[in-house]
């Protein structure tokens, strides 16, 4: 059995059903359906505007299309594998729905403009809703940022002991992570935001369209302004998954943290029963499944990018068949960025505890105040290269003799060097060694109650509002 064609009478026979199911995309560009139907929309609209066809007829195929949207939304339409792809799809059942008049919407549109047109109207708004899901994220650090502003934390360089910080501090990092992510997709929405639209299939149209009518409908705020670059433009898309692999990078640095944090070892946090699972045969185990799959599906959205970079390395103008392989890494893209930021939001607002106690004494068992007592010395008048040295001999001692620093007793400091006085005790302690870094950035009280104040500005002051609504 053969199956029907799709295009003109230049074909004489049809497809083999193989060569159907292989050529057909509707089982995932189904996906893009609203947009296509906004497009179309707004194409109609344009072709009346400019008088290539009369008013009643764009008014019968907005409507058959907005009638075409509620069947989809209702689960009355669901086009299959013969209708190829859901561009077809949709002007078939429009003419099925207003007769001959619907095989006018094509009029000086191709597919290849068409479905450029679909994928930007879909990726324009899914950004808006990903900025939205970061700023959820970010209030979610920020809520335990207030909670522990003055809880200390050891601060590690090579993953090892370096300087206790403020918790608060280390969680105003991934803010700042995340303050990028947010920037970076707003111009990269900017990018996305140019409408293909009127290109036709590569070399624009005889009609005497109008394309910055259409594309104001739309919201668009520029036109391409080469109809060969309109059709076969992916850079925004490659754009866009550079952006969502560096939001995977950031939460997978986070899901490490949380990973070692929960382990026995560090115990640094309690992971709640609402986001843990635990083993098919060990009772006792409690398991971070939520930060394990965010690090694991990272993998996945590296992937997509790789694939859409190797899609357009060798591809020359204008559109080929090989840009439809585009569609199903952007999908995925876009939904796994956006669970896994959901997931890290909820394992943030419910999700984790942090064993304050447990915080308090890490800091006060290790050596990470050994800068502090060079810093000591330095503010005596000693070069910092000399003072460096000497406290790497006492820690060496320290170590041999089962000491910490504080357990030194105020003779063998002066032993060390005669300008330690009573209040090395005081400068060594964890919380003087956080308070007293107060340069701008630093984990000092102040500095991070400063930028706590700065970061509730950037959630209260710029929230970020859809610029575009979805249809």
């Amino acid at each position: 059995m053969t199956a029907k064609k799709t295009w003109s009478d230049r074909f004489e026979g049809s497809l083999h059903p193989t060569i159907v199911e292989f050529n057909a995309s509707i089982g995932f560009d189904i996906e893009l359906i609203e947009y296509d139907l906004t497009g179309s929309i707004a194409h109609a609209k344009m072709l009346a505007y400019t008088g290539i066809i009369t008013p009643a007829e764009a008014d019968r195929l907005v409507s058959g299309l907005e009638q075409i949207r509620q069947e989809y939304r209702t689960g009355n339409f669901n086009p299959g594998i013969d209708q190829e792809d859901v561009h077809f799809a949709v002007e078939r059942r429009l003419t099925e729905i207003v007769g001959d008049v619907g095989k006018k919407l094509h009029t000086a549109r191709s597919r290849n403009d068409q479905v450029g047109t679909d994928i930007r109207l879909y990726l324009r708004q899914q950004i808006d809703d990903i900025r939205q899901e970061i700023r959820n994220f970010q209030q979610a650090l920020v809520n335990h940022a207030e909670n522990h502003l003055e809880t200390l934390i050891p601060g590690y360089t090579h993953l090892q002991r370096a300087q206790p910080i403020s918790l608060a501090h280390h969680l105003l990092a991934y803010f700042q992570m995340a303050e990028r992510d947010h920037q970076r997709l707003g111009e990269i929405r900017a990018r996305t935001n140019i409408s293909p639209l009127g290109c036709g299939a590569l070399a624009g149209t005889t009609f005497p369209i109008d394309r910055h009518y259409s594309a104001n409908l739309l919201d668009f705020e520029q036109v391409y302004n080469n109809s060969l670059d309109g059709v076969s433009d992916r850079d925004f898309a490659i754009e866009f998954m550079t952006a969502a692999s560096l939001i995977m990078v950031h939460l997978s640095r986070l899901s490490e943290e949380m990973i070692l944090w929960s382990s026995q070892e560090f115990s640094f946090i309690t992971l709640t029963d609402s986001c843990a699972t635990g083993s098919s045969i060990m009772p006792q185990k409690k398991n971070p499944d939520v930060p394990e799959l965010v690090r694991g599906k990272t993998g996945r959205v590296f992937g997509h990018l790789q694939a859409l970079l190797t899609l357009m390395k060798g591809l020359p103008l204008a559109y080929n068949k090989d840009l439809q392989e585009d569609k199903e890494a952007l999908f995925d893209g876009v939904k796994t960025v956006r669970i896994c930021l959901q997931a890290m939001t909820v394992l943030l607002a419910t999700g984790i505890q942090f064993k304050t106690d447990r915080l308090a004494n890490a800091v006060a068992e290790d050596f990470s105040n050994a800068t502090d007592v060079a810093d000591y010395l330095a503010s005596k008048g000693i070069p910092f290269r000399e003072a460096y040295n000497l406290v790497g001999k006492v820690v060496k001692s320290s170590l041999a003799a089962g000491k910490l620093l504080k357990d030194l007793t105020l003779t063998e400091w002066q032993e060390l060097h005669p300008a330690f006085e009573a209040d090395i005790y005081d400068a060594i302690a964890p919380r003087q060694v956080v308070a007293a870094r107060n340069s701008y950035g630093g984990t000092g009280f102040e500095q991070v109650r400063s930028a706590l104040i700065q970061a509730k500005a950037i959630l209260d002051h710029r929230k970020f509002a859809s610029e575009t609504p979805p249809f």
